[in-house]
């Protein structure tokens, strides 16, 4: 019998799918070599990509430059980003059509700027779903990106939405979504392609936890912070399929196996960035169903009593829609996604514009 991989064996034994957390073609290769079946874009990505392959991206870089000489540094980013995105999105598309659309995506990123802009949002979602019949369009879930998601949703665009952290986002999420097909449904558009998903960075609430422990002067066993965002993400897991809603869970922000070991099971999808998949293969953790096991009384129960945010990520009542922006992680999260925006267009600056030096 040949060798399988820890994930390759995910992907063959269990229902849950393996997405490769970024849009570089050599990663995105070797994830696919071990059962990717997706990839995800944004400008965080894109960064990292032309840090690593410069020499491969400058004369894209120059070409689009060339092409759009009035263009701002910003907009020749974005171009930049759409093209990384393409080129991935061509790599999978023979999974998409294997697989009539569940698999096989490309997910794209709106542009962080505009989170609470739901006009805005869906005009570039509607452009980005254009690019490539595989793309998947990510959304934030803060309280203008749900109306964009039911909206973009009703166009016929799966939508995969970001900056979630917290079971009610979740929910919003997903009855956003079924809002958008059940239109489509009863006026007759098909929703047969449509694969539609709702990340959960567990990975990132868990950091916020770790900076409200020494912010709040917290003394807590270290290792119970590292399950808070499993635990939310099984918690909306077992209420997702108790509710039957038609979108999957992801699994993104990853800072410990368990962000992938204890998900392993569910229909749902894992979604870790190359590095991360090197370290699960090399790995002897055991490949096998842990969904279903609840994380321990206790550390939910320390988590409930000395972490409001956590109870409010874990409570499907503990955020309102309109307190969506305000929650921590969620500011944290546009402020990063922004900064990378800067700091992709500081790269493309010596490019638009050369140091005369």
């Amino acid at each position: 019998m040949s060798y399988k991989s820890p994930l390759h064996q995910m992907t063959q034994d269990t229902p849950t799918c393996l997405w490769n957390d970024s849009a570089s073609l050599q990663e995105l290769s070797y994830s696919m070599e071990h059962g990717g079946v997706g990839a995800t874009c944004n400008p965080v990505i894109v960064l990292g990509v032309l840090k690593k392959e410069i020499s491969r991206w400058k004369p894209t870089i120059l070409d689009l430059i060339e092409a759009s000489p009035t263009a701002t540094v910003d907009e020749i980013a974005w171009q930049l980003v759409k093209a990384v995105s393409v080129e991935a999105a061509a790599l999978l598309k023979p999974v998409f059509d294997a697989q009539h659309g569940r698999n096989g995506r490309l997910s794209i990123q709106t542009d962080p700027r505009l989170f609470s802009d739901s006009q805005a949002i869906v005009r570039q979602a509607r452009e980005f779903d254009r690019l490539a019949p595989n793309m998947i369009v990510k959304i934030p879930a803060t309280a203008a990106g749900i109306e964009a998601i039911e909206a973009a949703t009703y166009l016929g665009i799966s939508i995969n939405a970001t900056v979630s952290f917290t079971l009610p986002q979740c929910v919003a999420v997903a009855e956003a979504v079924e809002r958008g097909l059940q239109r489509r449904e009863r006026e007759g558009k098909s929703i047969s392609m449509m694969g539609p998903v709702c990340t959960i960075m567990v990975g990132r609430l868990d950091d916020w936890l770790k900076l409200q422990a020494d912010k709040l002067n917290l003394s807590v066993d270290p290792g119970y912070l590292e399950w808070a965002g499993v635990a939310v993400f099984k918690k909306t897991y077992q209420l997702f399929r108790e509710r039957g809603y038609r979108l999957r869970l992801l699994s993104a922000a990853f800072r410990n196996h368990m962000h992938w070991s204890e998900l392993i099971g569910g229909d749902l999808v894992i979604s870790p960035p190359y590095a991360w998949q090197k370290r699960l293969n090399a790995s002897d953790i055991e490949v096998r169903s842990r969904i279903e096991q609840p994380v321990a009384a206790d550390v939910v129960e320390v988590l409930l009593k000395k972490f409001p945010d956590f109870a409010r990520a874990y409570q499907e009542n503990g955020l309102a829609l309109s307190e969506f922006d305000s929650f921590g992680p969620t500011r944290r999260t546009l402020r990063q996604f922004v900064q990378a925006c800067l700091e992709l267009d500081a790269l493309l600056l010596d490019y638009r514009v050369p140091n005369p030096d």
